[in-house]
């Protein structure tokens, strides 16, 4: 039984971990995106158990070019060494708008051990409502329509939203609102990023970096009073190079193992 909860535990935090980083307030945008197709970042998934740190897998997010949006496709898997204990297949997809950055279509096709979930959120800006299909599979979903609120984003576009933030705006403010639909529940957010250091991440390097928290839903992953820790280069890129944070059992952390094609030079790496 205890196994099975670390199971559920871990999994849950890796599809929310996935929002690594989160920030939304439009005043506060950069004019030219920090990013471009064909960027690639990999990141390494480890879960604490009892003072044990188990490499569990990977998550990869690729920016692709789809005319007048931006496609990310971000993959999740369970290493093969993992999966005799738990396999893990999820896939998600965001298409943001090139000139707002704003979100149109987002899919999650998520597979963990003999959990199926599906996911289709659709954003009508000209009915100014919010789609959302969810259920086991694309064929068997329930639509449940939301109003369109003042800069939502999904999960995987809240990241991408955060690293068009002003730098130095996002340095000065005390704490920054954003907004996240999850589960046909949107949630009023902050983030703040409280000071500049320098890390060490083992397997990846030293850093310099903005020490950022993020608040996060608690429930069945999150302890209450808990805080997504966020540690992201300080450079015009703004790529997350260490994630951490306390579940309801055991600990996560995500730090970058790998990028291609950013836009700006990787200054933040010493």
């Amino acid at each position: 039984m205890k196994n099975s909860s670390i199971v559920v535990s871990f999994n849950r935090q890796r599809r929310l971990i996935i929002l690594l980083l989160i920030v939304t307030c439009q005043s506060l945008i950069a004019k030219d995106p920090p990013f471009i197709s064909g960027e690639k970042t990999v990141y390494k998934i480890f879960y604490n158990w009892n003072f044990v740190w188990l490499s569990a897998g990977e998550v990869v997010f690729d920016i692709k070019d789809e005319g007048d949006f931006y496609h990310i496709e971000v993959t999740g898997r369970t290493y093969s060494s993992y999966e005799w204990f738990y396999k893990v297949r999820d896939k998600f997809h965001t298409y943001l708008d090139k000139k707002t950055l704003k979100p149109k279509l987002y899919i999650r096709d998520i597979q963990e051990g003999s959990y199926y979930h599906y996911e289709k959120i659709v954003f009508d800006y000209k009915s100014n409502v919010i789609n959302s299909y969810v259920g086991k599979s694309i064929g068997d979903t329930k639509l449940t329509v939301l109003p369109m609120q003042e800069n939502v984003y999904d999960l995987i576009s809240t990241m991408y939203f955060l690293r068009s933030v002003n730098r130095n705006e996002l340095i000065a403010k005390q704490n920054i609102p954003f907004k996240m639909i999850l589960d046909n529940e949107i949630y009023n957010l902050n983030i703040k990023c409280h000071r500049q250091s320098k890390i060490n991440v083992k397997e990846s390097g030293t850093y310099n970096v903005l020490n950022c928290i993020t608040d996060v839903v608690t429930g069945n992953v999150f302890r209450k009073n808990t805080s997504l820790q966020v540690n992201v280069g300080n450079d015009d890129n703004l790529i997350p190079v260490l994630i951490e944070s306390p579940l309801s059992v055991g600990s996560v952390k995500a730090i970058l193992k790998s990028h291609q094609n950013l836009k700006h030079p990787f200054f933040s790496k010493l």
